[in-house]
């Protein structure tokens, strides 16, 4: 082992490229969240930076709370599997079989793997939705019905990231298993775990919770960062604050370490049932789509090495990456806009994939 400041973990990950890595991310005082690296199951390295709240400087905690956004796609799919693996249903189901949806021969497969095709949602309900009001899954489905935006493709021809298709995934859980999606994932996943502090919540539980981090934009007359729920942009929180699937599932990095721990040691689903999570999707040409069941999948030399996702919501970026080879976690959650995550995520996945 080799520690350097507060990193302690193993020299074959390439010590000194994490801990530069870490450095540039914090290197402007800008950043503000959680990281968290972690081998063998073991947290090595977690730390917090900047503020829950910038208007009062409340400091953040490494316990905090943080908005994932897409990070919750990969616990959607995970109860698809569970229901799977119970024969409940089959991957290659028509959505149609569960579901009243003007969009026809999309499979659950192509859902899980954003092949579908799918308009995005959200643009016909901003477009048509009375936001007096705050629209759940049955609403989306009804507006998708009502106004039938044309289809972008045709299912399994492409891959497109989609949010329709997660919201859908939900609906079709909570319509085999006869429970609402956010009691599901709590009995089956949250508590089942352990995840004391992971949930999907409403605005009000969110402001309830004392150790919520609260997610900031930076404005530029001001220059400084201010609460993302204050910008007209972000009003979709709060109109769209009842789907379930594609996002709104809040958590700690420690809660997600216990949740990567479960996936690595096949507590909710099975190892032959994963395989299937990390497989690529064939698309109708023959070439492969690397998105596998709510999650990117990183191939070296042919072989499956880092499967990750993350999340991007007004105020927030998110990202849990996990290296299968080496069995390494980096989780990394902020609460401002100011990290370029495309960026930390390519470095990361250069050093996560570094051969030992």
């Amino acid at each position: 082992m080799i520690v350097i400041g507060q990193l302690a973990f193993s020299q074959s990950i390439g010590a000194h490229q994490l801990k530069a890595l870490i450095d540039t991310i914090t290197a402007n005082k800008s950043f503000n969240g959680v990281i968290l690296y972690a081998e063998n199951g073991q947290s090595l390295y977690e730390e917090s930076f900047g503020y829950r709240t910038y208007a009062d400087k409340k400091k953040l905690k490494k316990t905090d709370i943080f908005e994932l956004a897409s990070v919750s796609k990969q616990f959607c799919a995970t109860v698809i599997m569970q229901l799977k693996e119970k024969g409940l249903l089959k991957y290659d189901d028509l959505v149609e079989k569960y579901l009243d949806i003007p969009y026809k021969g999309i499979t659950i497969r192509h859902l899980l793997t954003h092949t579908s095709g799918l308009p995005d949602y959200q643009q016909i309900m901003d477009q048509n939705w009375d936001k007096s009001k705050v629209a759940n899954n049955n609403d989306i489905i009804e507006y998708l019905n009502r106004y039938h935006p044309p289809r972008l493709f045709e299912a399994g021809e492409k891959y497109t990231y989609s949010n329709t298709g997660y919201v859908l995934l939900a609906s079709i859980v909570e319509k085999i298993s006869s429970r609402d999606f956010i009691e599901y994932c709590n009995a089956e996943i949250f508590h089942k775990l352990g995840m004391k502090h992971t949930a999907i919540r409403t605005l009000e539980e969110k402001e309830a919770v004392k150790n919520f981090a609260i997610g900031h934009m930076y404005e530029k007359e001001r220059s400084s960062f201010i609460r993302a729920d204050s910008f007209p942009s972000s009003n979709y929180t709060i109109w769209l604050g009842n789907r379930k699937g594609p996002g709104r599932i809040s958590s700690t990095a420690q809660d997600l370490l216990i949740w990567d721990n479960a996936i690595r040691n096949n507590q909710l689903v099975s190892k032959e049932t994963m395989k299937d999570a990390y497989t690529p999707m064939k698309l109708h040409d023959g070439t492969l789509s690397y998105y596998g069941f709510g999650l990117e999948l990183v191939f070296k030399n042919k072989v499956l090495q880092t499967v990750w996702h993350n999340g991007d919501n007004p105020g927030y970026k998110t990202l849990i990456m996990r290296d299968l080879l080496y069995n390494r976690t980096l989780i990394i959650l902020t609460n401002n806009d100011a990290l370029d995550m495309n960026a930390v995520i390519k470095a990361c996945t250069r050093i996560l994939n570094k051969v030992s």
